[in-house]
């Protein structure tokens, strides 16, 4: 006799996905996909982080998605996968063009502006 599924007569998308991450969560499901596979062949994969050039787009999530698509496969096959978060200089240009428009340094940063004002101007020119 085939596997029964369980039926759903309102489909409730949100909620099922709240119970789904929950389970995982508490089954530490994704942290096991990588230590259930110690000494099996390594795949890391580097991750940058995201830009910082405005608001993220659909295309931030594409990107993601195929991303971790590929890490799922190579877990799927056997592999033992490692997510690194990488790191890039999206936000050098953001910074230079702070310390131009301020007329400072980096040096400066600490001195004649505190962190807190530097790092609040760079936000608002990624904004």
């Amino acid at each position: 006799m085939p596997a029964k599924y369980k039926e759903f007569s309102g489909l409730n998308l949100p909620d099922l996905e709240r119970k789904i991450l929950a389970k995982w969560a508490e089954n530490h499901a994704f942290e096991k996909s990588v230590s259930l596979r110690e000494g099996a062949p390594h795949f890391v994969f580097y991750e940058g982080p995201p830009s910082a050039n405005g608001m993220p787009g659909i295309h931030h999530v594409i990107g993601r998605t195929l991303k971790d698509l590929i890490c799922r496969y190579k877990t799927m096959k056997g592999y033992q996968v490692k997510r690194k978060g990488g790191w890039d200089t999206h936000g050098l240009p953001i910074e230079l063009g702070v310390e131009k428009e301020l007329g400072i340094t980096k040096e400066d940063i600490g001195n004649k502006i505190s962190v807190e004002d530097y790092n609040e101007k760079c936000r608002e020119a990624v904004e």
